[in-house]
Parts: C-alpha cells; sequence; structure tokens
C-alpha cells in the first residue's frame, strides 16, 4: 500500500509559494526581491482557489509560482546582490574605524552587473523588443525631464535624454512617425517600425517637482531594465540603417540646449549625413515604389495573359459544354478581376505613404519663443520639413525670422508685434492637425488668436452614432 501524501503536498497548494517563503528560501531581502522579479519580469499570480493554496486560511496573501522562484535561484544577478551586501557590510566597517585608504580601495572595485543578458532572456527576438517598447519610452521620456536630486542622479537623467534623443534621430530620418496627439497628460506618438506599431507619451516640459508619495526605488528598478533595453533596440536599429551609433553629440550645441541639433548622425562611411541621409532615404523609397509598380504591372500583364490564354481554349471546346464553360468563364474572370482591384489597392496604398511620409517636404517653419520647440522640431522634420527657431530659446538654428523662405510662422500670442507677409502665421496645433489628417490644411482656421477647431485624438474611431465635432464644421 502506498504511502498517504500530507495535505498541500499535491495540486494546485503545491504550485503556489508565499512571498515570505520565497524571500527566505532565495536568503535576500525583500527589497532585492522586488528587484530581482522586476529584472526577470516575474509578477505575482492569483490562484483560482486562494483557500486550498492558502491551507484553509482565507489571510490576504500574495503567492507566486513554484517554478518561478527556482527559476529565479539561478539567477547570476542573485549573487551580485549578495556580493553587493558583504562589500556595504566591509565598506561601513573601514569607514568607522576611519581606514579610508582601504575604504577607497573597496569602492573602486565594489561588484557591478549588467543586463544584457536578461535583455537577451526575455526577448528573444528583436520584434518581441519592439512590441513591449511602449512602457520602455514612456517611463524614459519621463525620466529625461526631471531634476536630478538624492533619489534621481544626474548621470542617469543624462543618460535618458541622450538614450531619448537617439530614439527620435531615428524615427526621424526613418520617417516611420504615424500619429501625434496633445493631450492634458502630455503629448502622445505613434511610430510603426519593422510592422509593429510603437506609441509613447512624452511629458511637456514645465518646471517639474519630483513627488514624495510615489516610491522611486520601484520605478528606478524599471528604469535601469528599461535603459538597457532602449539601448540595445537603438543599436540595431542604427546599424540597419548603417549608421554609426552612438551618434556624437556637439557639446556647445548640446550646452546651448540645442536638442536633437546637437546630435550628428554619421553613416558607417563617416559622411555626416543628416540631410544626405533623408535624400538617400527618398531616393531608396522612389526605387522602392518603382519595383513595387513593376512587379504590379509583371502580375497583370500574366493575368491578361492568362485569361487571353483561357479565352482561347474555351473557343475550341466543344458546343454541348458551352453553357457550363461560359459559366466558369465568368467566375475566373471575376477572382482574376478582385486580384487585380487588390494590386490596385497596394500599389495606391504605397503612393499615399510616400507622399504622407513627405508631409512638410516643401514647407520652411519657423518657430516663436513661446511654442513647445522640442515637440514641433521632431515631428516636422519626421515629415521632411525644415525648421527653424528664435535664438534666445536655443542655439543651433539656421534660419533668422526675416529669411524669405519661411513659409509658416508657428505662434501661440494672440497679437504680434510684426508680421512678415511671405509665411502663414499658424498656432502649433495645426502642425498636429495636419499630421493625423495626412494633409495640409486650410490655415485661416489657425491663425493666431482664433478660436480652434477641435483637436481630436487619432487613436479614437467614432462609430456611426457617436458624436463627431468636425461634422458641423464641415
Amino acid at each position: 500500500m502506498a504511502p498517504m501524501k500530507k495535505k498541500g503536498e499535491r495540486g494546485a497548494a503545491a504550485n503556489y509559494i508565499t512571498r515570505n517563503r520565497a524571500v527566505k528560501k532565495l536568503q535576500i531581502s525583500l527589497a532585492d526581491f522586488r528587484r530581482l522579479c522586476i529584472l526577470k519580469g516575474i509578477y505575482p499570480r492569483e490562484p483560482k482557489n486562494k483557500k486550498k493554496v492558502n491551507k484553509g486560511s482565507t489571510a490576504p496573501r500574495t503567492f507566486y509560482y513554484v517554478k518561478d522562484i527556482k527559476y529565479l535561484a539561478h539567477e547570476p544577478i542573485l549573487e551580485k546582490f549578495r556580493e553587493y551586501k558583504t562589500f556595504a557590510k566591509k565598506l561601513k566597517k573601514a569607514l568607522g574605524k576611519k581606514e579610508f585608504d582601504s575604504a577607497k580601495s573597496l569602492e573602486e572595485n565594489k561588484p557591478e552587473y549588467t543586463l544584457d543578458h536578461l535583455v537577451k532572456e526575455r526577448y528573444p527576438t528583436f520584434i518581441d523588443a519592439l512590441r513591449d517598447l511602449d512602457d520602455a519610452l514612456s517611463m524614459i521620456f519621463l525620466f529625461s525631464t526631471l531634476p536630478a536630486n538624492d533619489k534621481i542622479k544626474y548621470k542617469t537623467v543624462e543618460n535618458c535624454k541622450r538614450l531619448a534623443a537617439e530614439f527620435q534621430h531615428y524615427v526621424v530620418l526613418s520617417r516611420s512617425l504615424k500619429k501625434t496627439f496633445l493631450s492634458i497628460k502630455g503629448i502622445y506618438y505613434q511610430a510603426e517600425i519593422k510592422g509593429q506599431d510603437i506609441t509613447w507619451i512624452v511629458p511637456y516640459q514645465f518646471s517639474q517637482q519630483v513627488p514624495t508619495d510615489v516610491d522611486l526605488r520601484v520605478m528606478m528598478t524599471f528604469l535601469e531594465f528599461y535603459q538597457t533595453l532602449l539601448g540595445f533596440v537603438n543599436f540595431k536599429l542604427y546599424t540597419d540603417e548603417n549608421l554609426i551609433y552612438p551618434p556624437k553629440i556637439d557639446i556647445k550645441k548640446d550646452e546651448g540646449n540645442a536638442g536633437l541639433t546637437a546630435y550628428v548622425v554619421e553613416t558607417t562611411e563617416g559622411k555626416d549625413i543628416l540631410k544626405n541621409i533623408q535624400s538617400k532615404q527618398e531616393t531608396s523609397e522612389e526605387n522602392v515604389d518603382k519595383e513595387k509598380l513593376k512587379e504590379y504591372q509583371e502580375r497583370i500583364k500574366n493575368l491578361s495573359e492568362n485569361m487571353n490564354i483561357d479565352n482561347e481554349e474555351n473557343e475550341e471546346e466543344e458546343e454541348e459544354k458551352e453553357a457550363e464553360d461560359e459559366a466558369n468563364i465568368k467566375f475566373e474572370d471575376q477572382g482574376k478581376s478582385d486580384e487585380i482591384s487588390e494590386t490596385d489597392k497596394l500599389i495606391k496604398e504605397t503612393q499615399l505613404r510616400a507622399e504622407f511620409q513627405k508631409l512638410f517636404e516643401n514647407c520652411v517653419f519657423y518657430l516663436s519663443r513661446e511654442v513647445p520647440k522640442y515637440s514641433l522640431e521632431f515631428i516636422i522634420k519626421a515629415f521632411g520639413g525644415k525648421v527653424g527657431w528664435d535664438s534666445s530659446v536655443s542655439v543651433g538654428s539656421t534660419l533668422d525670422e526675416n529669411d524669405p523662405s519661411i513659409t509658416h510662422y508657428v505662434c501661440d500670442r494672440p497679437k504680434q508685434g510684426h508680421i512678415f507677409l511671405h509665411g502663414a502665421y499658424v498656432q502649433p496645433q495645426w502642425v498636429y492637425d495636419c499630421i493625423n489628417a495626412k494633409k495640409l490644411l486650410n490655415t485661416t482656421s489657425y491663425y493666431p488668436g482664433e478660436t480652434l477647431p477641435p483637436h481630436l485624438s487619432p487613436f479614437v474611431k467614432l462609430g456611426e452614432t457617436d458624436y463627431n465635432p468636425e461634422e458641423e464644421i464641415d
């Protein structure tokens, strides 16, 4: 007779483990356990029957899968956490004894770890990393606007600014921006990269105050992983386009708050080519479009030849089957005409997309002091436009206010001190609405001081019965 198993050794109770037991099993502190779970992507689980898993108790407890905790036990970072704990004890002891030479030696050799293997482990393919990039971008853009303090290091803020600017440069060069929206929370952007839609939010650049009721330790752990992830993604995106990573930074322009202009993007051939890359990309897009058109034309030609062959064969068939054959021919012709219409649709979509990517190609913008230059510069360049700004905002502008090539003056003041007749004056919303409408809108409704039309979110699809403010305007 087999021995009876004790309660809790089989079934759901054996598949789960409480957080306290997991911490004791791994022999680490609760703070280190939280960090490890965040870095490894392991989260608490909700059992179907808490009472069974909790051995009859109804007390609220946090549960994890047993297999996840066993998985954590073999993580190399776990050993680094233990080494750092030992290092902290030795450093405290040396400082207490005033052995400053020993403390300095310990500080120079303190244990460090990298998260490279975790990125490869959590995202086996590059597409997987792109699919999970939304939160990473939102977090990094958030910390790039926060002031440094005792909890947020200056080095971390600067690294976030660099990673964010590098990603924006790729979006500009690849012309992958699709949508943008001004909301109360911040500015939403959506770009299509490698067939994946990536959406992130950027806060408005006001004077930020770090709230005291937010647990920054948890956010800093997420940020630590997201910085490594975005670094890998940026490297892959740049190398796929034959660009040198990381791009060089013009120190003078960076100190002058030049933004994207401070970064010098070069190809592997050593050319400084923000303009050349864009022109090269335009020619490559045209070549791709020509190749696609050629392919579609060949398909249509083959279809028409097949249709002619089928018609000749049908004429040689017996008279007794003419009625049946005519019906079959009509059915086949209908299928082939559907395929031709599909091909025409693909050609039209390709042409419309190419035109959309060059939306601001023939436009030259000048930004006044009061408009959000950090956002407008990004979206205008992402659609092929040229942009300049007031020298009091930052350095790096290549346009003066009286330049006759300027087509649009973007300002947010109801009254203008002086007006140049060669350019149209618009409020910033006009630029965002043009992108969402995929065309250049009439500037009359966006003149400074005018009541602006409703700014609708491009991420919401209105139904037939939903209220649409644009219908009343039209």
